[in-house]
């Protein structure tokens, strides 16, 4: 009977979990086909300039995460791209910062920030993912 219990609990705690821990947008590598494809698409896009060395990257990351499991931002796209290998996407979207996080809403950036980790202010970023109309 016992065992049962435990079983029925340990079961119960990993549902609640899942639930809890929402569904996060990981971030994908990014790619000019995909970013484009999402540009069109006219879906939330947020880039993430990161560095594995980087302390300040280290902490928006969590913040990110529990941002981007709210259901409102099931649809944003989120791309990573790798401040020390990738200077070619560092001058597309004209950065010389890891820990840079640039919003778009389909075609148009609607915000940018560089070495933010309030979550407040992350969160009004994402939020203009969402309130900004595509022409």
């Amino acid at each position: 009977m016992h065992r049962r219990t435990v079983l029925a609990a340990l079961a119960g705690a990993l549902a609640l979990f899942s639930v809890a821990s929402g569904h996060a947008a990981e971030p994908a590598e990014f790619t000019q086909g995909d970013f484009e494809a999402a540009q069109k698409a006219g879906r939330p896009i947020l880039i993430e300039i990161t560095a594995p060395w980087c302390p300040t990257c280290r902490a928006q990351k969590p913040i990110l995460s529990e941002l981007t499991a709210a259901p409102k931002f099931e649809d944003l796209a989120v791309f990573d791209v790798d401040f020390d290998s990738r200077k070619d996407v560092l001058r597309l979207f004209h950065t010389q910062s890891q820990s840079t996080l640039i919003a778009f809403r389909g075609p148009e950036e609607v915000g940018r920030s560089v070495g933010d980790t309030a979550p407040a202010s992350i969160a009004a970023l994402l939020n203009k993912t969402l309130s900004s109309a595509t022409p």
